[in-house]
């Protein structure tokens, strides 16, 4: 099924016989040093001024992710605390799901991503997110529903996934995407890792490149030009990673809508940097 759906398609489902559940993953990437705050809301306070009527809040940080550590900043949740909290959420095995974000989409890939990886088989994100929704028009809401507990039970494995280990074989043997920022991949800038740089031959692709000036993704066409470019084929193994497993979220989801599959390093250069014995390369090149 498509991983993504219009704001048009979304108002017109609402309004049917089987809406889907709404998500609203409003979330702020951070990229401070440790010790540093940032001024920007959260996605709480974003969701409480107003989210599209019947949506309910997920926090990323707390819902869709276990407690950072030396598995990265972003590792997998437990399977059955993620299951309750989307139950609590309204998420049911046969209802079908749409997420959103503010319009960026990083987090919104993020909850795809996981939903689909604990084997729910109907998700997707809006396609420019909150704003995108706003600029056809779109109502918002400042209500909290009171949404049915939902029945969902994840079966963790539906999407492939990488380990450090993995991460560094399948760069030799077949494509490895770095999502983040070109400068943090040729090491010339590191604003919350330890160590710059990238894992040695990893190719460097940027997740903002994926969509246009108004946050939406860019043609199916365009998008498998542009990863045909970097080297994949139908026959390429492919993996993504970016800082902490939620911008690589988003390339999977772009590589998705441009007909790829590709296994998602979670752990990401959040993990990898943290241990001193993992190899590291920097410049422009692979490595």
């Amino acid at each position: 099924m498509d991983a993504i759906i219009s704001t048009r398609e979304l108002a017109d489902e609402l309004t049917g016989e089987r809406p889907p559940v709404l998500l609203d993953i409003r979330w702020q990437p951070t990229l401070l040093s440790v010790g540093q705050q940032s001024a920007a809301p959260s996605g709480r306070e974003q969701y409480a001024a107003g989210h599209l009527p019947g949506a309910v809040f997920v926090d990323l940080d707390a819902e869709l992710a276990g407690a950072p550590g030396p598995r990265g900043r972003h590792p997998l949740p437990e399977s059955g605390e993620f299951g309750a909290a989307m139950r609590r959420a309204g998420v049911g095995a046969d209802r079908p799901v749409v997420v959103y974000d503010s319009g960026q989409g990083w987090a919104a890939a993020r909850a795809w991503w996981l939903l689909r990886f604990m084997g729910h088989p109907s998700v997707r994100v809006l396609d420019g997110g909150l704003a995108a929704w706003r600029a056809a028009g779109g109502e918002l809401s400042t209500e909290v529903p009171a949404v049915p507990e939902g029945d969902f039970r994840p079966r963790p494995g539906a999407l492939p996934v990488l380990d450090a280990d993995g991460a560094a074989a399948l760069a030799r043997r077949g494509l490895l995407l770095d999502a983040r920022a070109g400068d943090r991949y040729r090491g010339e800038t590191e604003p919350i890792d330890p160590v710059a740089g990238h894992i040695p031959g990893a190719v460097s692709a940027p997740t903002g490149e994926n969509v246009a000036e108004d946050g939406r993704f860019r043609p199916a066409g365009e998008l498998a030009g542009r990863f045909t470019a970097l080297g994949a084929a139908p026959a390429t193994e492919l993996g993504v990673y970016c800082g902490s497993g939620v911008s690589a979220a988003h390339q999977v989801l772009a590589l998705a809508v441009a007909g790829f599959e590709a296994a998602l390093y979670v752990g990401s250069w959040s993990e990898w940097s943290a241990d001193p014995a993992r190899p590291v390369a920097t410049g422009a090149l692979p490595g």
